[in-house]
């Protein structure tokens, strides 16, 4: 078919971006108006005018705002960090990371530029707009009232670093685990073509839909009397599992086990066999060619599985909240504990802070990998 053949009459293009448009708009509301709430004091965030609340003159009189310098240099370390990350980022990861070691480039990649960014936005900006400001006379004025104290009391305060710590340690966990077992057992059961293979599939499939309550009432009496029965072998440094995140890590790696195995499966199945047999020929036992063969054409397939599995366990709510105890929590029910306990709207301010700190390592995450993520999506929804 030719272009002008696949061409959507104008009416129909118009229909449908407007409505795109429209569900873009609705989609990023909320995320847009608890950030902007998160930076006002607790007058200006809950008042009845929508204005009140993102210009903020309650706490702009209270001393605190940003001027149009702090507003453009601000957005100008956004731009330039969104624009490393997506274009100059994937260059530079393949150009100096050690053959065999690109995942690795690609994390310390994106705790470089999280680290960075951190340290350039709240640590030399403010510096430097403080001494620009008194400078530049109406430019250097607030015109927008903001305040990063929220952020202050929720991150040092109230111990949330601690919550975000438990969160890394249970979604790399995860996601360790995860792919390692998913790698194996998907490109096993993509290059067999026995019975067997099929019937372990539906069993997974089966497993992945229990609600995950069965699974965490299956798991609670070993956690439990994990102690008494690791006694025999550890002695008295026998550990009791429940409350602690290798708990955790071993239900949501069992929940999410048949989707990445099913995912992973369904990438390899797109890899063809020939590539296997070549490597064979040229020497390699079966794991060095899946090794050195497969698994470099694999990786935007397993970033694209790692970032669901990610999310999976850094989104967790009932199984975190069930069987971790409270100095081992993780985010996402420390946010909801703050919603449920805090009865003041400095407190309620406060926990909107930690709800949209949650959300900046996704950001991050997807504008590292988001040219991995396209072409893994792609890759797993083409056949052949």
């Amino acid at each position: 078919m030719t272009a002008k053949a696949l061409r959507q009459p104008a009416p129909l293009r118009i229909l449908s971006n407007t409505f795109l448009a429209f569900w873009c708009l609705i989609a990023a509301f909320p995320i847009f108006w608890i950030t902007v709430m998160s930076f006002k004091s607790p007058v200006d965030a809950f008042d009845s005018n929508p204005l009140n609340v993102i210009f903020g003159p309650a706490t702009r009189a209270d001393g605190s705002g940003w001027s149009v310098v702090d507003i453009v240099l601000g957005l100008a370390v956004v731009y330039f960090t969104a624009r490393l990350s997506a274009r100059h980022l994937p260059r530079l990861v393949e150009r100096y990371s050690p053959k065999g070691w690109t995942v690795l480039g690609w994390i310390v990649a994106a705790l470089l530029v999280g680290v960075g960014f951190v340290v350039v936005f709240f640590g030399a900006l403010p510096v430097v707009t403080g001494v620009l400001n008194p400078l530049l006379g109406p430019l250097g004025r607030d015109v927008i009232g903001a305040t990063t104290e929220h952020y202050q009391t929720v991150w040092v305060d109230r111990g949330f670093s601690n919550n975000f710590k438990n969160s890394l340690i249970v979604t790399a966990g995860v996601v360790t685990v995860s792919l390692t077992v998913g790698t194996l057992a998907g490109y096993g059961l993509a290059r067999s073509g026995s019975t067997l293979a099929f019937w372990i599939l539906i069993i997974a499939l089966i497993f992945r839909s229990l609600p995950h309550s069965v699974l965490v009432a299956g798991y609670l009496p070993v956690f439990i009397n994990s102690a008494e029965w690791l006694s025999p072998i550890l002695g008295e440094n026998a550990p009791t599992l429940y409350g602690k995140p290798a708990a955790v890590i071993a239900v949501l790696v069992a929940i999410n086990q048949p989707f990445t195995i099913w995912m992973l499966r369904s990438f390899f199945s797109n890899i063809p066999a020939d590539l296997d047999e070549a490597a064979r020929v040229d020497g390699c036992s079966h794991f060095k060619a899946f090794r050195l063969v497969i698994m470099p054409v694999m990786w935007p397939g397993v970033i694209t599985t790692g970032l669901f599995s990610f999310l999976l366990a850094y989104n967790d709510f009932l199984v975190t909240s069930l069987l971790l105890d409270a100095s081992n929590q993780t985010m996402v029910p420390a946010i909801a504990g703050m919603f449920n306990r805090e009865t003041t709207t400095t407190d309620q301010v406060v926990a909107v802070a930690a709800a949209v700190s949650i959300t900046a390592p996704l950001f991050l995450l997807v504008m590292v990998f988001q040219r991995q993520i396209v072409s893994g999506l792609t890759a797993g929804a083409v056949k052949g």
